[in-house]
């Protein structure tokens, strides 16, 4: 019995739960066949319906939820969260078996978008959890565990379809049966006591658990959650922490961080919402940080917007009642090529305060030249190789930019920044999909609309190109325009 209360209260309790419900939530075979299951004889519907009226719904919720969700999360200690995004999976999953009509596609839509809401929880719950000395590996340990469900999840998928194992209908039951252990083990995480804003330490309150307040303030390291290859952007941004070890206990120790005592009521909100403001404008004061978050929010509308519609791409240019299609192949040899990219980026030797602008445009110009490629060249090999390059390259630079603006931040707010960040860029996929993409809009065909992604993307790379060029000729000029050091050797 007391090794069973030693291995409770121990961090690689949590840790072990929060892994088997990130693997089990995210383990989902039939998603990169979604469109052809949608448009195929199980549900019969239109291309122009799936790609007009339906997958637009998923950008509004996003962005209506992300929000409430983000204070939610705060305000009731990650854990409801957690639950509450596994009860709105299972819905979400189970109308999508049982339900066939437009509307009935549109809530599934809605209640997904409310799933990739709630994922800021996952992202938060560990640091309330786990003493800051185990920051790094529990959050190792959480994000390599999402990354695999989701490659698990791909191949599975991409064997069931291939070998005729299980029909599109099966293989839901096998997702509701995988999200229904999640949610049993989600039931099971432990409940934290503090959390970052709502939930704070008392004055004079024992001091225990004080290492999980940097971590509480730094949680979020990776909450776009559009995708599963965060793990690695949040250990490149543990790894600053560290080599910054002297600047983070200043921004620990600084005048901004206000130590908020625990109440209820419009009291405590209202110091929350002037806490958030104040720190808004000091994280944003920096114009580096500035330009950082641009390219962000602009990189990850684009971004969501090409995964969000890839598949009717790949549908318009093999159709899958023509072809064996590989969907599930391409999405799990993407992931392991954008943690590869990503993870390298830990071992490059850069000056990217210098070097970054220039990179980041750069690099979106290759990954326009990937989305030109897949809309013109009617060949679904093309489109496959251009995806992966392109998913590649986008973790690429998300990944660069998250280490720079944590670098470049004054006070441990990586969540506040973090999520204005896509939340901005959800407000501009918002504006995109409505014009773009809604039939209520102009409601384009899908290669008019990947003309327009690419260019958006040739766009980003002209702007932050120029950007980049600058920044190295001002350094320059700045180089030759201090003087020397003018001590003369005196000889003897």
């Amino acid at each position: 019995m007391e090794t069973v209360k030693r291995w409770r209260s121990d961090w690689r309790f949590p840790t072990t739960l929060l892994c088997i419900y990130g693997f089990f939530s995210t383990v989902r075979p039939l998603e990169p066949f979604l469109f052809p299951y949608l448009t195929g004889p199980d549900k019969n519907l239109t291309t122009e319906q799936v790609n007009n009226q339906i997958f637009p719904v998923w950008t509004y919720s996003y962005l209506s939820a992300l929000v409430p969700v983000f204070l939610l999360t705060d305000w009731l200690r990650y854990k409801p969260v957690v639950v509450f995004q596994c009860v709105v999976l299972f819905i979400n999953t189970a109308m999508l078996l049982w339900t066939k009509s437009v509307p009935a596609m549109q809530a599934m839509e809605f209640f997904y978008g409310a799933v990739t809401a709630s994922e800021v929880a996952y992202f938060s719950y560990i640091y309330s959890v786990v003493d800051q000395k185990r920051y790094r590996k529990a959050t190792s340990f959480c994000r390599s565990v999402q990354l695999l469900g989701y490659t698990v999840g791909s191949v599975l998928g991409q064997l069931l379809v291939s070998f005729n194992l299980l029909s599109y209908d099966n293989i839901l039951v096998l997702t509701l049966v995988l999200t229904t252990i999640a949610l049993l083990d989600s039931c099971l995480l432990p409940m934290p006591q503090q959390s970052m804003f709502f939930h704070r330490r008392r004055p004079g309150q024992n001091t225990a658990t004080e290492g999980r307040r940097s971590s509480a303030d730094g949680t979020k390291h990776a909450r776009i959650s559009t995708i599963s290859l965060e793990g690695m952007r949040g250990e490149e941004v543990d790894n600053s922490r560290e080599r910054g070890e002297a600047v983070s206990e200043q921004r620990e120790t600084g005048p901004q961080a206000v130590d908020f005592v625990e109440s209820d009521g419009a009291e405590s909100c209202t110091k929350v919402l002037l806490q958030l403001w104040n720190d808004f404008r000091q994280c944003y004061s920096s114009r580096q940080l500035l330009y950082w978050s641009v390219w962000w929010a602009m990189a990850t509308c684009g971004y969501n917007q090409t995964i969000n519609y890839v598949q009717v791409l790949w549908e318009h240019v093999e159709p899958s009642q023509n072809f064996s299609i590989y969907n599930g192949g391409v999405e799990a040899v993407s992931n392991l090529m954008s943690a590869a990219t990503a993870y390298g980026i830990g071992f490059t030797e850069v000056r990217w305060e210098k070097w970054g602008e220039l990179a980041l445009g750069g690099f979106s110009g290759l990954g326009a030249g990937a989305l030109f490629l897949m809309t013109f060249i009617n060949n679904i090999w093309v489109c496959y190789i251009s995806y992966a390059i392109f998913k590649s390259l986008y973790m690429l630079l998300i990944t660069i930019a998250m280490y720079q603006i944590a670098a470049d931040l004054s006070m441990e707010r990586y969540a506040l920044v973090f999520g204005t960040n896509n939340f901005g860029a959800l407000a501009l996929q918002t504006i995109i999909t409505s014009v773009v993409v809604d039939s209520g809009g102009l409601g384009l065909a899908i290669i008019p609309q990947f003309t327009i992604y690419a260019s958006y993307f040739s766009f980003i790379a002209v702007l932050f190109s120029l950007r980049g060029l600058f920044t190295i000729w001002r350094a320059r000029r700045h180089k030759t325009q201090t003087p020397p050091d003018t001590n003369e050797n005196v000889k003897l």
